[in-house]
């Protein structure tokens, strides 16, 4: 068996293997650029705390603004592709802009608010049309294994990409680690240059197209209860992540390289979950396997309220918490990724895609500002008990229905996933 044989079968064609390598290089830079950019703003500008808030926000702003305009504008447009490339060359000229800044004595926290701004925008176009790409390159049968080599590469990012970041800082500094994330972009670009596919045609100028998305996801009932589970989960999983790394040294005691270990046993668990969650969606189906993330992914953290003891006994708990909502989350974005992809038409893709990005990325700066009030409120053990039970409640959305336990299969065809035909 040759060497190409011996890969997934996806990989074997040729334009997937160019997007899924694009995007896997792509996702290493973001890690990267995760770590190195607030170190730019703290080792090289002196930023405190309210500065480091604003960068983040920065980051995050242009999903409350632009992800329902993003899809609209890439629907109609058809060319998703070429806007794509078009996104990854702005994304790397961005970030091209700190390191030759800071070497000209330049740089300045308003550059980085803006380049924060700047690739946040680009980054949410570039994901609204890459839904549309995605089944543009993946028969409706492999959906599921084309979501879980592109969620493989996110967790594999996750447990090297941060930690090569932390180490290029140290070994570069700052403004020259940027340029890794650069040469991703840039690669990206590359990659998706050569590929050939035919992308779903254009969607008709109408009247009413901003809303376009939102009227689809709320009309159809799989949709509306996977989408209403995952907003309720992420609203209550960043008030978790905004204060756990507090709880964790301060209450719980843990160093921050024993921190850093507990981190790092949620990317392998992600990495396993996005190896077997094939297995399990062809055991019980798509739709069971999307109901049994929303429950694994949030339900493991309770473990961190309930910590207490002696150091290695916290750790412990910490680490299997983390382990299993990393395998969870990774059954969740497969299995509901791949569902979704089922049930939405193609000249709707971005506009979808848009309108959901809004809900879930819309909730995240709310549910971390939340979970800093409550923190200090009432503290940060009863908040995260909140925090952990509250990111339950999103199974309220498909319970009372079992709407999600009734879909077994994801080949359905785009006439079979219209609003009124969706089981």
């Amino acid at each position: 068996m040759s060497r190409t044989e011996r890969l997934p079968a996806l990989l074997r064609e040729q334009s997937f293997r160019r997007y899924w390598t694009g995007h896997t290089v792509s996702l290493f830079g973001d890690q990267i650029t995760q770590i190195a950019l607030p170190l730019l703003a703290v080792l090289a500008l002196d930023a405190g705390a309210t500065q480091m808030g604003w960068l983040t926000a920065a980051g995050l702003l242009p999903s409350l603004l632009f992800s329902v305009h993003a899809g609209v504008w890439a629907d109609r447009s058809g060319r998703r592709r070429h806007m794509m490339i078009t996104t990854d060359l702005g994304r790397a000229l961005a970030l091209v802009s700190l390191p030759v800044a800071w070497a000209m004595g330049w740089l300045d926290l308003g550059q980085l608010y803006a380049v924060a701004f700047m690739v946040g925008t680009l980054s949410v176009l570039f994901d609204v049309c890459n839904a549309a790409l995605f089944i543009s390159l993946v028969p409706t049968e492999r959906y599921v294994e084309g979501n879980s080599l592109l969620n493989g590469s996110r967790a594999m990012s996750f447990m090297v990409g941060t930690s090569a970041g932390g180490a290029l800082v140290q070994l570069l500094s700052a403004p020259i680690a940027l340029l890794a994330d650069t040469t991703s972009y840039l690669t990206s670009a590359w990659q998706l240059s050569r590929i050939h596919s035919t992308e779903p045609p254009a969607a008709a100028r109408a009247k009413g197209d901003l809303m376009a998305g939102f009227r689809y996801l709320i009309r159809s009932r799989v949709l509306r209860s996977y989408y209403g589970a995952v907003t309720t989960l992420n609203l209550f999983n960043f008030a978790f992540q905004a204060i756990f790394v507090l709880y964790a040294t301060t209450e719980l005691g843990l160093s921050p390289g024993l921190l850093g270990a507990v981190l790092g046993s949620g990317a392998v668990g992600a990495v396993i979950g996005s190896l077997l969650t094939g297995r399990i969606v062809r055991r019980i189906g798509i739709g069971r396997a999307t109901f049994l993330g929303l429950f694994a992914f949030p339900a493991p953290l309770v473990l961190v309220p309930l910590a207490q003891g002696s150091v290695p006994l916290t750790a412990m708990c910490l680490f299997l918490a983390e382990f299993g909502s990393g395998f969870g989350v990774m059954v969740l974005d497969i299995s509901g990724g791949s569902l979704t992809a089922s049930l939405i038409p193609d000249t709707l893709r971005s506009r979808v895609a848009g309108a959901s990005r809004l809900c879930n990325y819309g909730i995240r700066p709310i549910g971390a500002l939340a979970g800093g009030w409550l923190g200090a409120a009432i503290g940060l053990r009863p908040t995260l008990w909140i925090a952990t039970l509250g990111a339950l409640l999103g199974l309220t959305w498909v319970l009372p229905s079992r709407i999600l336990l009734r879909t077994i299969t994801p080949k359905l065809s785009h006439s079979e996933a219209q609003p009124h035909r969706t089981p």
